[in-house]
């Protein structure tokens, strides 16, 4: 069955992916219109997300900022698909990199790179940063349950020379290349709602005391790697600034949680300053104090 679905599927896939790209955002209006008039999906969850975070805004403020997500979100569902077959230089052009002198200088210092990120403006073109970089790169993800949609997400994140470790294989591969002195660059996105079970820290973030992942904070101590900050920006539509942002070149000498704690507000900052841009349909505050 899972195969049939994929096969019913990926036709349509590959046509929106050799969509020029005006004609790729009437698409996405159109989908916008059937998600969000239609379908209204996870609307209650968006509106209970904004309401928790944004309680100083009023009702109309807040419902403006969701209609501006669902229209962004329909964009980077279809920028997505559009990856496919996306040229470099037309990636190169829509997602640049403001200041990648500063990643080129701490691929210099000859240790692996932590970079942290969220899911905030076009969170899968950040895979274009490996046009830049001399390091083995790996973008840490969630397995799909489906094999053959997983194994196209390969394919498509592959161009782009980016290796995907699932969250079960992260430890494994970063121990692996430390051990065969293999410098690499990793891609946490850090802003998921970890297990309960497995939450070793707390903290406020849009006000609100939730439990934090911690992976990428204690990876970096663990293994002496540089922790670095992705802030991206969405210019206009199809097109985005991302700025490296160094959190730390020797995560061993701060306190625990100190540097995930960092994140989180960096995090809040830029959502704060365009709200209607971050992934507000996950269930980011699902346990909360």
């Amino acid at each position: 069955m899972q195969y049939f679905i994929y096969l019913l599927v990926y036709p349509i896939i590959w046509l929106i992916s050799i969509l020029p790209f005006r004609l790729l955002y009437i698409f996405s209006d159109i989908v916008y219109f059937l998600v969000y008039r239609i379908v209204k999906y996870r609307k209650k969850t968006v509106k209970e997300n904004l309401a928790l975070a944004l309680p100083h805004l009023s009702d109309e403020e807040r419902i403006i900022i969701e209609k501006k997500f669902y229209h962004h979100m329909c964009d980077v569902f279809l920028e997505m698909i559009k990856t496919l077959n996306i040229s470099k230089n037309e990636i190169c052009k829509r997602f640049v990199f403001k200041n990648i002198e500063v990643y080129k200088e701490l691929e210099k210092q000859g240790k692996s790179i932590a970079i942290v990120c969220s899911h905030y403006a076009n969170y899968e073109w950040i895979i274009s940063l490996n046009y830049y970089s001399e390091f083995s790169s790996y973008g840490i993800y969630k397995q799909l349950k489906n094999p053959y949609f997983d194994k196209l997400v390969h394919k498509i994140r592959s161009r782009f020379n980016a290796k995907l470790v699932t969250t079960k294989k992260t430890i494994p591969t970063i121990i692996e290349n430390s051990k065969n002195n293999i410098l690499s660059v990793y891609g946490f996105a850090c802003d998921q709602t970890p297990h309960i079970k497995s939450a070793f820290h707390w903290e406020k973030f849009m006000g609100i005391e939730v439990p934090v992942h911690t992976g990428a904070e204690m990876l970096s101590k663990r293994y002496n790697m540089n922790l670095v900050y992705l802030n991206t920006k969405k210019i206009k539509r199809g097109y985005y600034e991302a700025t490296l942002e160094t959190i730390s070149t020797n995560p061993k000498e701060a306190p625990n949680y100190q540097l995930t704690d960092q994140y989180l507000k960096l995090l809040e900052k830029q959502i704060y300053e365009e709200p209607e841009y971050y992934l507000w349909t996950h269930r980011r505050w699902k346990y909360r104090r």
